[in-house]
């Protein structure tokens, strides 16, 4: 059997997604603190308010929970195509923040800010989910 074929138990999988979830929903709400602290209004980027960054970075999580076991179980090599994959998926999320900046009343420390949320989720979640989906 090779690292990929590895069984990983579905209990220990559904704990490290919501793991993931609540340690990543923590560094947002560090990041949404700060971002407010310099002037974002959380009014105007509604990704700055708990209600927005708990449940869209749970929505990530489970995504990516599904992405990477599908890669883990598909590709070739998947350590080295998630090794590829993550960092293109993450920079290219940040699109979707782009148009806030065209928002009344959103102003750039706030887009960076969700920007810098794409970014705690992926920190928090790789490692668990090697951890928990080796690969």
């Amino acid at each position: 059997m090779t690292s990929t074929e590895t069984r990983t138990s579905t209990g220990k999988v559904v704990l490290g997604v919501v793991g993931a979830v609540v340690v990543a929903s923590i560094g947002n709400a560090a990041v949404s603190f700060a971002a407010q602290a310099l002037g974002a209004d959380p009014n105007a980027v509604e990704g700055l308010k708990p209600q927005g960054y708990v449940v869209l970075t749970a929505v990530g999580v489970i995504i990516a929970a599904f992405a990477w076991a599908s890669i883990r179980k598909r590709a070739k090599d998947p350590a080295r195509t998630l090794g590829k994959l993550v960092p293109i998926v993450v920079v290219l999320s940040f699109l979707v923040d782009i148009p806030v900046f065209f928002l009344p009343g959103a102003s750039a420390a706030g887009v960076i800010a969700l920007m810098v949320m794409h970014v705690v989720v992926a920190a928090v979640a790789v490692p668990i989910f090697r951890r928990v989906l080796p690969v």
